[in-house]
């Protein structure tokens, strides 16, 4: 009781006071059907791609394509991780604006993934590079390294696209 004789109401339940999640994305397998849910899955098919070619490589140039190799794995984990969320239906059971978390994953990963493109173009150039090694001049890449650069050049340009095109749509989404 109160100093005026009213009962005290008890405090309110903190599960009850969160708003719900913002998202607008359709949960579970209706999530395929969405243009994002589309670009997603060509976003985890096109990095892995880059991954594997980049990998196969041999990564002659490991200071660029070390790079290119952190992005094209955290980027593939992570958008499995996202688009696993939104197939399970997790998003709707976490309290957050998951429109905004969209946006700024796919900004952050779509700048990554930009200049990873750009170190692997660099990387692909330097094919007619000659270095010595053991006192024989020899191109810095071999036809088949080159090969499957410019091979891992092309679809990483395609991935960035992907990512552009999830964050223009993200944007859509947060700031309608």
């Amino acid at each position: 009781m109160s100093a005026g004789g009213a009962p005290v109401p008890p405090p309110p339940n903190p599960a009850v006071s969160f708003p719900a999640p913002r998202v607008t994305l359709p949960a579970g397998p209706d999530i395929l059907r969405t243009y994002s849910g589309a670009f997603v899955c060509l976003e985890i098919l096109l990095g892995g791609l880059v991954w594997i070619l980049v990998a196969s490589s041999n990564v002659p140039l490991p200071l660029l394509q070390g790079w290119v190799m952190f992005v094209s794995v955290t980027a593939f984990f992570f958008s499995l991780l996202f688009l696993g969320l939104f197939l399970s239906g997790m998003v709707t059971q976490i309290d957050a604006n998951w429109n905004f978390l969209d946006f700024a994953y796919h900004f952050t990963v779509f700048v990554f993934y930009f200049g990873a493109f750009l170190l692997e173009a660099a990387a692909t150039s330097l094919h007619d590079l000659h270095c010595n090694q053991t006192m024989t001049v020899q191109p810095l890449l071999s036809d088949n390294q080159y090969n499957i650069n410019v091979a891992a050049t092309v679809f990483a340009f395609m991935t960035t696209a992907c990512y552009g095109c999830s964050l223009c749509l993200a944007l859509r989404r947060w700031r309608p």
